[in-house]
């Protein structure tokens, strides 16, 4: 059996408001929001209590979506340090494509995310660079050139 799509990425934030923000500001449209609570989602995550605000964010061209997640309990932990860089194990980035990377810095700047280094171009092909975005993700961002 093969898969049949990759449906979505999902991100845990501290800040639902903040987040769908920030990616608004980078051309995802909301797609919907809902409370999920029950003994489902309980079982599903294997944490007791589960109470959540979801956002499912769309990209452009309907194909890709992010799923933005607060959670109100449990808890919500950090499993590694709030500015963990390219190299570190696990999920690290997400990767939009943009028609200017420089003016989408722009944008995003002014919703808190930082450059992690500096943008830089790849041979004749693309400009690419990593910025900080909502609870320490690192969002890729790459401009085909030409």
């Amino acid at each position: 059996m093969t898969i049949r799509r990759m449906d979505h990425v999902s991100v845990v934030v501290d800040d639902l408001e903040a987040a769908k923000a920030f990616f608004v500001e980078l051309g995802m449209e909301l797609e919907g929001e809902a409370p999920i609570e029950g003994r489902w989602v309980d079982r599903v995550n294997g944490l007791d209590g589960v109470r959540v605000d979801i956002a499912m964010m769309r990209t452009p061209d309907g194909h890709g979506r992010l799923e933005l997640t607060r959670f109100h309990s449990p808890e919500a932990v950090r499993a590694e340090p709030a500015d963990a860089l390219g190299n570190t194990l696990g999920l690290r980035s997400v990767m939009f494509a943009v028609d200017d990377v420089d003016a989408t810095v722009a944008g995003l700047r002014a919703h808190g995310a930082e450059l992690v280094g500096e943008v830089a171009q790849y041979q004749d092909s693309h400009r690419l660079c990593y910025v900080r975005g909502p609870a320490g993700i690192i969002v890729a961002l790459a401009e085909q050139l030409g």
